[in-house]
């Protein structure tokens, strides 16, 4: 999803950045469409810019990422069964072995998710790490506990970023893969054009952040990493590709093309990739409509061995949900997200 670093030095005409890929100029776009059951999709309302989604240990409910600042909680659950939202409880207790040393004040309710990773630590806690970009640069550490049926965050420590980051991926030694999707933009760049705008870090406790070599990608996105700690996923949102990345050997070693531009990346039950994305963005959408701007988008299934694609869903001009970022598999069915509106969108699997 696009950084506040980015959108402060676009042009006024790319800012909607749900605008459809084919839009006409002056042409109008439909209304969204209302909540709840809308064909094959169920749209649920009453978030904010849902960006990321982690699955809790129990299957039953979302971690969700409310991206941007403004009221409410920032980090909130959905509960997959009764499609409800609400917060999730935050209270803090700075552990060792837990990010940096030196890294010891929370900021408490003041972060701000971008993208987030839940994995087991090797002592058995679920430990949560989110990219903030609230009062730091950061990467927030919290431990996921079980609370009354539901669930409850501890802050544990942090980490700051020498580049802001845009998605992480946790291991469970506690080091962490981020994307830091603008750290080698150039003045005048186009972003747009699909050029080398960011690279892929590593963060280890012994040796802290080091770039991993020839990881500029045209604004390296989301990031997962495999169970077995050998492989990294990389999204390029402005290449729209997918590109595997083998630790060890600290190379590219395969990447595929997409038809549209993939955001974060999450795992099926199935040990695939599932990866969604809006189709374009465009500066002809009408600012003074009366409507909102609907953005096509697509989900896809990545083999993670060979990466190959597999269409799982198309828009196909439903306005079901701007600005989409994230799609994820639970309970039978796939929970879309997205890094602007007021909702989230169930769709079948």
């Amino acid at each position: 999803m696009l950084s506040r670093v980015m959108l402060a030095t676009l042009p006024a005409a790319l800012l909607c950045l749900s605008c459809p890929a084919q839009a006409q100029p002056g042409a109008l776009n439909p209304p969204m469409l209302d909540c709840g059951v809308q064909g094959e999709a169920e749209i649920f309302c009453g978030t904010r810019a849902p960006e990321d989604f982690e699955l809790t240990p129990d299957g039953k409910f979302l971690v969700v990422a409310r991206f941007g600042r403004g009221e409410g909680p920032t980090l909130e659950l959905f509960e997959l069964g009764s499609g409800r939202f609400s917060p999730l409880p935050l209270t803090e207790s700075r552990e060792a072995g837990w990010g940096q040393p030196g890294c010891t004040e929370s900021i408490g309710v003041a972060v701000s998710p971008h993208g987030l990773s839940l994995t087991q630590r090797r002592g058995g806690a679920w430990q949560l790490y989110v990219v903030n970009h609230n009062v730091r640069e950061s990467m927030e550490l919290y431990e996921l506990q079980a609370s009354a049926g539901s669930w409850q965050l501890v802050w544990r420590g942090c980490v700051l970023a020498d580049e802001p980051y845009n998605d992480v991926a946790a291991l469970p030694d506690g080091s962490f893969v981020a994307t830091r999707p603008q750290a080698i933009q150039r003045e005048g760049q186009n972003l747009f054009a699909g050029e080398p705008s960011g690279n892929v870090a590593l963060w280890t406790a012994a040796a802290g952040e080091r770039v991993l070599p020839g990881s500029e990608y045209g604004y390296p996105n989301g990031v997962l990493v495999s169970a077995d700690g050998a492989f990294a996923y990389v999204s390029g949102w402005t290449t729209r590709s997918v590109h595997k990345y083998d630790l060890a050997a600290g190379k590219e070693v395969a990447r595929s093309p997409l038809d549209f531009m993939p955001d974060n990346l999450t795992w099926t039950p199935r040990g695939t990739l599932l990866v969604a994305g809006i189709k374009g963005v465009d500066g002809n959408c009408p600012q003074d409509s009366g409507f909102p701007c609907i953005q096509g988008f697509g989900v896809a299934e990545v083999d993670a061995a060979s990466l190959g694609v597999t269409p799982r869903y198309d828009s196909a001009g439903k306005a079901l949900i701007n600005g989409v970022s994230v799609a994820i598999e639970a309970a039978g069915a796939v929970y879309v997200g997205s890094f602007q509106g007021d909702r989230l969108v169930k769709l079948p699997r």
